[in-house]
């Protein structure tokens, strides 16, 4: 027996009551199959196999292009692509995809070489596994062929039917089927438009990224994520480079703002920031050359960097931010440091320019130093404080490692790996 509680509204169990799934699944009268990321059918309800005409032995175990191909008669069909396109995106981004009404055909039963004409409403979920990777996926179809034929032949008039006429100026089905097509035809050629700027956008921001850096003589790694979203590709950069045999520096940054724009401003920020980071005499006044600059460069506004010197002959660290999330020293026996000694507001945020503070920190040599910028550790509806616990957590936890497998292991822990709403950058240093 089950009942509502009168408290809260929600079911409560009275008794135990077991539920067979797979029952379940074979009964609902909604048509459902289940395929593998590979697009195998491995299994499908009742309803799925009487809409379809087939036996479960013509369908489990099958590529479903194989169990459904695309009609030879028809050069122009497009259901298959469409449905594959589909899948495509379920599998990329782990979430559900509705379809418009499609045109389908498929065999008859028992007849390989007759092609009937379907008309299907599908809509593919995904099924996550515990690490959000897609599993399976869930393809819900309805058939409305019988809906399309009798408006196409006129037998959906109402007045046929003895209903009510239509308001005049209303729109006949068979227009409705004909704009959702053209719709969903339009939204294909957007999303394949924002497809290639999002291209764009990573090949010129990847472009402005260093790419000749001293990482192996450094003992050293960078790691570079881009936002999971379409166009969604920001500001974040790094930079190392070595400046004598005992000195090299390191710094990151974020620019405000997405797309495009921001990553060219990014771009001109980084290529200032290195030029400065050659001459000037300290992270300090580093600082103070680009916020100069930035007041300069549309776009800058409230962009944060941080800019660490290392010197491997006194074991120090010499470190300024211009309002960035504060670089982790992770000491030999695990305690981790946040060096949060020397931060300022972020570039051209002061009506006039002024000097920017400096600190040093000391380091013994196994210590592990990490730079990164905010998509790393900041969730939405969470505080930032719990992103940095998490964040220096699993630095202490690895830190024994090598920067290689440090740096994958801190993207593995902090979720980065199954996309992000933001760009994240990472630096990792084995001091």
């Amino acid at each position: 027996m089950i009942e509502a509680d009168r408290d809260t509204g929600h079911i409560g169990r009275v008794g135990h009551i077991d539920i067979d799934y797979a029952t379940l699944f074979r009964a609902v009268p909604t048509p459902l199959s289940v395929l593998t990321p590979e697009l195998v059918i491995v299994e499908a309800n009742q309803a799925y196999l009487e809409i379809t005409g087939r036996g479960r032995e013509e369908l489990i175990g099958r590529y479903l292009f194989d169990a459904f191909p695309q009609n030879p008669a028809d050069p122009d069909a497009d259901g298959v692509r469409n449905l594959r396109a589909s899948l495509e995106r379920v599998l990329t981004t782990g979430r559900p995809d509705t379809m418009v009404l499609q045109r389908y055909d498929i065999p008859l039963p028992g007849r390989a070489d007759v092609y009937e004409e379907r008309y299907w409403s599908p809509v593919n979920t995904p099924v996550l596994g515990p690490d959000g990777e897609v599993v399976l996926v869930i393809s819900r179809v309805e058939d409305a062929t019988a809906y399309v034929r009798d408006s196409l032949s006129g037998t959906g008039d109402p007045a046929a039917r003895g209903e009510p006429a239509r308001p005049a100026g209303g729109i006949a089905e068979p227009e409705l089927y004909a704009r959702a097509r053209e719709l969903y035809e339009h939204n294909e050629r957007l999303r394949r438009a924002h497809a290639r700027e999002h291209e764009v956008a990573l090949t010129l921001q990847k472009a402005m990224l260093p790419t000749h850096m001293p990482l192996q003589r450094r003992n050293a790694a960078v790691r570079y994520r881009p936002a999971a979203e379409s166009l969604n590709v920001c500001g974040d950069w790094y930079d190392l480079i070595n400046l004598s045999d005992d000195r090299f520096a390191v710094a990151v940054g974020d620019v405000v703002g997405r797309g495009l724009e921001a990553a060219s401003v990014m771009g001109q920020l980084r290529s200032a920031l290195s030029a400065s980071m050659r001459v000037a005499d300290g992270p300090a006044q580093a600082l103070y050359g680009l916020d100069l600059y930035a007041r300069s460069l549309d776009g800058a506004l409230a962009t944060t960097t941080v800019k660490v010197d290392i010197d491997t002959h006194t074991r120090t660290l010499t470190y300024s931010s211009a309002g960035h999330l504060p670089p982790m020293l992770c000491h030999p026996g695990k305690q981790v440091e946040l060096l949060d000694q020397a931060t300022d507001v972020p570039l051209a945020a002061r009506s006039r320019p002024s000097h920017r503070p400096q600190a040093i920190a000391s380091y013994l040599p196994g210590s592990v130093l990490i730079l990164y910028t905010d998509g790393l550790v900041e969730r939405r509806h969470e505080s930032i404080d719990v992103g940095l616990k998490r964040l220096a957590e699993s630095l202490a936890r690895h830190s024994d490692r090598g920067p290689e497998e440090i740096a994958d292991s801190l993207l593995d822990d902090l979720g980065m790996n199954n996309g992000t709403a933001d760009d994240a950058a990472l630096v990792v240093i084995r001091l």
